[in-house]
């Protein structure tokens, strides 16, 4: 009787354990979406259709930023902010990140006042506990067609650096340079709070290996993917992105977090977000999760 009932309570703690590590590996990945490619930048509308996409997760926008001072941000509001932290709270969708998207088309390197749009940005993460920040090169400091702006980024990124450290936040970024080159662009700015945002859609139409610039940027310096590639087709009627490898290749290299839907958006109906970024993340968590 004895017997049986240790063989019963071993039975009871292996089915435990095994539950445990099924939970925790499902959540190594979590599949987010970006709310001003659904059309819903900085608007609470893009939490309810988040859940309805079927992810877990929002990249918010800073807003628009143009000749302003810093970006049109409406999340410093305390009474706006408080809705989108209730409704998250609500649909049970987190804040992965906050883009600063506006640096796309803004000169991040040419622009005098820049501090103050990173500052209100870091503030806004500070105050919605959101520990990553997006900042895109753009176009204007693409270090590609531009190399001798890199004393200027790389200038410019310690001094976020330094204000992202004391805030206990990190900013990643995107650029136009391989893996090898922007490992080396941030061995150069030297802080830890400033990592790789990578973003799939940059080797693929440069025609670079994506799974090796993952290899080579390493687990450490990457903070979050953009786990999608230019518009055209859904991820899963994509022929030059085998999701599977780099899942295969992440799990190789022990990354975990955020897997940020952007673009792959059907060219017939790019404004279809409920079937685009339903299909996408459906597809991504069949094969993460």
């Amino acid at each position: 009787m004895q017997h049986k009932k240790i063989v019963f309570i071993a039975v009871l703690f292996f089915s435990w354990f095994a539950g445990i590590k099924k939970a925790c590996a499902q959540q190594r990945y979590n599949i987010a979406a970006v709310d001003l490619m659904m059309l819903k930048r900085q608007k609470l509308g893009a939490i309810p259709l988040a859940s309805q996409v079927g992810v877990q997760g929002l990249e918010l926008d800073m807003g628009g930023l143009g000749n302003r001072p810093t970006f049109d941000n409406q999340l410093l509001n305390d009474s706006i902010r408080a809705q989108f932290m209730q409704q998250a709270k609500s649909f049970n969708i987190s804040f992965c990140s906050l883009s600063m998207s506006g640096y796309y088309a803004q000169s991040f390197c040419g622009r005098e006042n820049f501090l103050q749009s990173i500052e209100d940005c870091i503030r806004t993460m500070k105050l919605m506990n959101v520990k990553v920040g997006f900042l895109p090169m753009g176009v204007q400091c693409d270090l590609i067609k531009h190399p001798e702006l890199m004393d200027a980024v790389v200038s410019r990124l310690q001094q976020v650096g330094k204000m992202a450290e004391e805030a206990g936040v990190v900013i990643g970024i995107e650029t136009a340079l391989d893996a090898s080159a922007e490992k080396k662009l941030l061995k150069q700015v030297g802080s830890d709070a400033i990592k790789s945002y990578f973003n799939f859609s940059n080797p693929l139409k440069n025609g670079r290996d994506l799974c090796k610039e993952l290899r080579v940027l390493g687990r450490k310096n990457i903070i979050q993917i953009h786990c999608t590639d230019d518009d055209g087709v859904l991820l899963q009627d994509n022929t030059r992105l085998d999701m599977r490898k780099v899942k295969q290749t992440l799990d190789k290299m022990g990354w975990s977090g955020w897997l940020v839907l952007e673009r792959s958006r059907d060219a017939k109906e790019p404004n279809n977000v409920k079937k685009n970024f339903g299909s996408n993340a459906a597809y991504m968590k069949s094969i993460f999760q």
